[in-house]
């Protein structure tokens, strides 16, 4: 029993080290750290070493840069090449385990291992401290789903309470070692300084989410009738994108709004 969960921590150190795509151009790497205007007084967490092209670009710019890999070969790798520069600390350790800082600002950039994508957004968004700023280079098809496109999901309007959310580069299919099989982009994540709901009113506005995706919304059993959804978003100035009138986040946190209302008055 033992031995299998040895070999069970092995595999997934491999499917880790084996589902990464690395970014070797010293001029590429240079160019899309360059993006996140970094300066030197900015602390970088990165996800994955790697070999360490994409943090020493980082440490050329940020003043402080930490970064956790699982794969001790590729650590042991990175340092030989990270030796001349005294402002990196390196970590041997799986991120998903990873604590992330408590105090003072920090931001993360990182070239992420894609089948863990959804659960690196996860653990970076929703912490009690979560980072100023999150670049991440990604799918591009995942990074179109978080930031509701074609259709908001449930996921993206979560996340658009809190963040604001650009594609700000494309890469080429060429530009990785090796080549991945989609096309990637690097994404970022801006916490915004005042959260469009609070605590409380963020967890309304989930179940209320849940509410109006599972029965349609105006429809049958839905939080808001064909009506009351009519008039919120001409009093607002909003007009239907498309025939369910909720395909954008500006409307549905205007329609969230109009159904707290019609809850407080029945109270």
């Amino acid at each position: 029993m033992q031995k299998d969960r040895r070999q069970t921590g092995y595999d997934y150190v491999k499917q880790v080290s084996d589902s990464q795509n690395f970014l070797t151009s010293t001029r590429l790497t240079e160019r899309v750290v360059r993006i996140a205007g970094f300066q030197r007084e900015d602390r970088v967490l990165e996800i994955g070493t790697g070999k360490g092209h994409l943090t020493e670009a980082l440490c050329k710019k940020a003043g402080k840069v930490c970064s956790v890999e699982i794969d001790r070969g590729l650590l042991e790798s990175a340092k030989r090449r990270l030796s001349k520069y005294s402002n990196v600390e390196l970590i041997a350790g799986d991120f998903m385990k990873y604590r992330l800082p408590e105090n003072g600002n920090y931001q993360v950039f990182a070239n992420i291992p894609f089948f863990l994508t959804t659960q690196i957004v996860e653990k970076l968004t929703s912490g009690k401290k979560p980072p100023t700023d999150i670049w991440l280079v990604m799918e591009k098809g995942a990074a179109k789903r978080f930031m509701g496109r074609p259709k908001e999901s449930k996921k993206s309007l979560e996340l658009k309470v809190r963040w604001e959310m650009e594609i700000v580069y494309h890469f080429r299919r060429e530009d990785f070692h090796p080549k991945p099989s989609v096309d990637c982009v690097l994404m970022h994540f801006r916490k915004k300084a005042v959260p469009d709901l609070n605590r409380g009113e963020y967890r309304e506005f989930q179940k209320f989410i849940e509410h109006a995706m599972k029965y349609g919304m105006p429809g049958k059993g839905g939080p808001l009738t064909k009506r009351q959804v009519t008039a919120a978003l001409r009093q607002a100035g909003l007009y239907h994108a498309h025939e369910d009138g909720v395909t954008l986040y500006i409307q549905w946190l205007c329609l969230f709004r109009c159904y707290q209302g019609l809850r407080r008055g029945k109270q």
